[in-house]
């Protein structure tokens, strides 16, 4: 098969034994197929020594009219379609263990354009340990891609939006601001790694987004958190669902150079662009918020920073029911409302 070839010279059929082929080099396991999906908890995990089992599970899609910068390769697109997912879990503190996914293709896509998208799912997929169990294969008008992800986790130590108490620390795994630069760069000046060298991390941020961080499994296993959430709609959103889940509680964030990534500061002075725009606004920066008394602070950090992570303290949750930004001694309503599908896209 020639590699300009068109997938609608090719069919359904001969893509499907593409992925199927590429499936079985790099995780020699085949595909059963079938009606349905299998697969075996006894097989795949000793659930012998979880008390009270929970099966979770995310499903986050993607489609590239509103996911996709123009400038992202067909690998980064299939990466960043499970790390996306992966990101829900994590935060919960569940380890992901299987993936089924529907792939919603437009027939004008080339066949090396599907493989490189395949193999960024599966490479991305392998390097976590995760099992490939299954999907669909449709035409779509654009790239539209459906993971499910799923693992198993003690009921009680999964980490709710719900529970934040008066006097929680607020913290985080890692500073906000570097994917608002970015966008701006991709999106507003038409740019890339080429002509912006010194924010070339801030663009990479948005192609292909580091790698999800372990706190939230450590934080689940050892109780150490109250509350949780994934940071991909923008931190002004995620804040704003946190309070929505918690309607008795507030929060106050200190906006300062702690939460905040060097680059956006920087970036910020030399095109005169907000900071809050950058850091409360961006989204798609995965990084996961989390509440926890403050009495287990120092444990946490120190067994996070054990295993290569980090925690971040920027705010407290409070008894008023608003959100607040700390900043140069004012403090500010938060009116920000982060990224909304329906009325923000690329």
């Amino acid at each position: 098969m020639k590699h300009n070839n068109k997938l609608k010279d090719l069919g359904e059929t001969k893509l499907i034994k593409i992925i199927e082929e590429f499936i079985l080099k790099k995780t020699n396991q085949r595909l059963i197929r079938d009606d349905a999906f299998f697969f075996s908890l006894l097989d795949n995990i000793d659930i012998k020594g979880i008390k009270s089992p929970s099966l979770i599970f995310n499903s986050d899609m993607l489609v590239s009219s509103t996911d996709v910068p123009h400038q992202m390769n067909f690998y980064q697109i299939g990466r960043k379609s499970i790390l996306m997912n992966m990101s829900d879990l994590i935060v919960k503190g569940v380890n992901p263990l299987g993936l089924f996914i529907s792939l919603g293709l437009p027939s004008s896509m080339k066949l090396s354009e599907f493989e490189e998208l395949i193999n960024g799912i599966i490479d991305y997929n392998n390097k976590f340990g995760i099992k490939y169990i299954g999907g669909d294969l449709n035409e779509t008008q654009e790239i539209i891609i459906n993971p499910s992800l799923f693992g198993i986790i003690e009921s009680n130590k999964i980490i709710h939006r719900k529970g934040m108490n008066i006097n929680d620390l607020l913290v985080i795994n890692g500073r906000f601001g570097l994917t608002g630069v970015g966008f701006d760069i991709l999106l507003n000046k038409g740019g890339s790694n080429d002509n912006y060298k010194k924010y070339s991390r801030a663009i990479n941020s948005v192609l292909e987004p580091v790698d999800l961080g372990i706190e939230g499994l450590i934080l689940s296993k050892y109780d150490l958190a109250t509350a949780s959430i994934d940071s991909s709609d923008g931190l002004a959103k995620s804040l704003k669902e946190l309070v929505i889940s918690n309607p008795e509680v507030g929060i106050e964030l200190d906006f300062n150079s702690d939460m905040i990534d060097d680059s956006a500061i920087q970036y910020s002075k030399e095109y005169n662009i907000p900071l809050e725009d950058l850091v409360l606004d961006a989204g798609e920066e995965f990084i996961h918020i989390f509440s926890m008394k403050p009495k287990n602070y120092d444990i946490a950090q120190e067994m996070v920073q054990s295993k290569g992570g980090k925690l971040l303290k920027i705010g407290k949750v409070i008894s008023d029911p608003n959100i607040y930004i700390m900043k140069d001694d004012e403090k500010i309503i938060l009116s920000k409302e982060g990224y909304e599908h329906f009325s923000n896209s690329f």
